[in-house]
């Protein structure tokens, strides 16, 4: 993966060249900003119109795949800046080649850009991967920004006067000039609605994020947004068998497809169910291959002495993880993360996003990421099926199903317990929070004639996909990508969420087994224990010394009278919170957020107040 960001005029007439010096500055300075998500190499490329900039990690063609990469055709120059990795590349080279393209590399950055200039704007339907990319058009004098169908990985921009900036991360705009403001919507999406945020919005003044499944076309008559993907509801027409059949092709598929490396794979294994099958499909093709695979599985210092059984977290991974080290025979590393390198990642979690994230979820995973790019440069992960496949309590439990709010946040109480009364009443948290979930929901693609229940289920589905696994991506593109580490997601790939969207929930939890459809799919690939093991999430510490750590912290912090974060939170409030006990079982945010969540969260906001100098308007 890498980092891409650069500008464009809106507008006819931008006159770069003629301080080219200045402008190249500017992009070599956000290409910097950028460096973690592509150590190994950084260019540019600017004309009078348009500017972009590229810091490269290499996974494909090492040495012939520098970017941005410049090609002419018809007597006009195409430049690209490319984020990604395509997993049809073969196919799409074979394509273009057969339409009498030749090619100069191997790299699938020289295949989007000759496909760019074979199709158009509508290379992106063809293509089979995570992805966002730059393409600076020759011919029409436009700048075209495209975004992978899921939203796996990120692109933002800004427009200013006649001026359109974009990064991959909001580090790369604030590199290029932009001051980072929040307004009262911003401060909205971050303490009503997040660590999640509203598709679309930046969080920031006047910042948006294109869409997934989205391209912008930036030239003289504007900013123009055109959707190239949506998903369409229709009848199943599948019996259960062909479903099942249908369902383990696409995956293994999908995980044979993102394997593809010109350096060694690696991935992440819980000893649930999604990771073992992704694992399980990686070690087979490697052993065909004479090779073996590597994984790596998380804890925390000392968690075998505290850990906590709970409705959302039912057992510890580490006996599971080993039955499956033994049944793949892979070369295994089991990671276990200390207080105080989460409390240190914390804070680099929010470097890594630019915004108070999923406080100590982000930070572990931030702090397993850079130990294991010590070891691999490319990991493939179990992210996304449970909310293609319908993991989570909120698609089976009847509480939910009567509900109308985001089900990963039932409750917004927790939220306001420490903020000040002004704050609360400014904000309207819940009018909205109402706003966005009714917004979100009137978008809801559904199928005529469904059932009333078969409805709210489709409604939570798309909620989860826009929302809640939008989020679960952002944590894993920045927590991995801080340390120049690729983290792949089958079961993001498109084709299993198109087909998945229209299975209905009595296949989908066929005799009231949850995710029942893939443990069936993915037989043969694990032992049953592990097949039908009841769902674990990500873990936690539930060592009490890392909530006194936190709490310490946040007491400090208050006490001194000086941290930015007192704008917003309410002394007394906060005292009595720490010295309340935290309660595990009641989470204000998906299901590993509790109390203790709640406390990280605010040092989070505040180290990001301090560091950015952000500017309330």
């Amino acid at each position: 993966m890498c980092g891409i960001a650069g500008f464009a005029a809106s507008r006819q007439g931008a006159g770069y060249l003629n301080s080219a010096e200045k402008f190249q500055r500017r992009l070599k300075d956000m290409a910097d900003s950028l460096q973690r998500r592509g150590p190994d190499e950084n260019g540019i490329y600017l004309t009078d119109w348009v500017g972009l900039a590229h810091a490269r990690l290499s996974i494909i063609d090492l040495e012939r795949g520098k970017q941005p990469m410049v090609r002419s055709a018809g007597g006009y120059e195409f430049a690209i800046s490319y984020n990604g990795e395509i997993y049809n590349t073969k196919e799409l080279r074979t394509n273009l080649e057969g339409k009498g393209w030749k090619f100069q590399t191997h790299s699938d950055t020289e295949v989007i850009l000759i496909g760019y200039i074979q199709y158009g704007a509508q290379i992106a339907e063809h293509l089979n991967g995570i992805f966002t990319f730059a393409i600076a058009d020759g011919r029409e004098n436009a700048l075209y920004l495209f975004r992978d169908r899921m939203g796996v990985k990120p692109l933002f921009y800004t427009c200013t006067g006649e001026e359109v900036l974009f990064a991959s991360e909001l580090k790369g705009l604030f590199a290029g000039g932009i001051a980072p403001k929040i307004d009262r919507q911003g401060l909205n999406e971050i303490f009503s609605i997040g660590p999640a945020k509203t598709p679309g919005c930046g969080v920031f003044l006047g910042v948006d994020e294109v869409l997934p499944g989205h391209w912008l076309r930036i030239g003289q008559e504007g900013i123009q947004n055109y959707q190239y993907w949506k998903l369409e509801s229709r009848p199943h027409e599948d019996s259960w068998e062909r479903t099942v059949e249908k369902t383990g092709f696409l995956l293994r598929d999908a995980v044979k497809r993102q394997m593809v490396s010109d350096v060694p794979i690696c991935t992440f294994l819980s000893g649930g169910v999604d990771s073992s099958l992704v694992s399980s499909i990686c070690a087979q093709e490697l052993k065909k291959q004479g090779k073996q695979l590597t994984t790596f599985s998380f804890d925390f210092v000392d968690n075998s002495r505290y850990f906590k059984a709970n409705a959302f977290q039912p057992s510890r991974d580490r006996p599971y993880v080993e039955q499956m080290v033994a049944y793949l025979e892979t070369d295994h590393h089991f990671l276990e993360c200390g207080n105080e390198d989460m409390v240190e990642c914390l804070y680099k979690a929010v470097d890594a996003k630019d915004l108070p994230g999923m406080a100590d979820v982000d930070a572990s995973m931030l702090y397993f990421c850079s130990v294991v790019k010590g070891y691999n440069k490319v990991v493939l992960t179990g992210e996304c099926a449970d909310e293609i496949f319908g993991g989570y309590p909120w698609f089976h439990k009847p509480e939910f199903l009567k509900d109308d709010a985001f089900p990963w946040s039932p409750n917004a109480a927790p939220r306001r317990q420490l903020l000040k009364d002004s704050l609360i009443q400014e904000l309207d948290m819940d009018g909205y929070i109402r706003f966005r979930y009714e917004e979100s929901v009137r978008q809801t693609p559904y199928l005529k004639g469904e059932s009333a229940e078969e409805r709210k289920r489709r409604e939570i589905s798309w909620l989860n996909l826009r929302w809640f696994m939008q989020t679960l991506l952002d944590r894993m593109d920045r927590t991995s990508m801080y340390s120049g580490l690729e983290a792949r997601v089958p079961f993001a790939d498109h084709r299993i969420v198109e087909y998945l969207w229209n299975v209905p929930w009595e296949m989908k939890a066929k005799d009231g087994v949850v995710k029942g459809l893939l443990r069936e799919a993915g037989r043969g690939l694990a032992p049953d224990e592990i097949l039908f093991r009841r769902k674990s999430p990500y873990p936690k510490t539930y060592d009490p010394a890392y909530e006194g750590m936190l709490g310490k912290q946040l007491l400090e912090h208050i006490e001194q009278g000086t941290a930015p974060i007192l704008q917003f939170i309410d002394k007394e409030k906060t005292r009595q919170f720490l010295s309340s006990p935290s309660d595990y079982g009641k989470p204000w945010f998906g299901q590993l957020m509790a109390g203790p969540q709640m406390v990280a969260y605010y040092l989070q906001m505040n180290g990001w107040m301090e560091k950015y100098h952000v500017e309330f308007v």
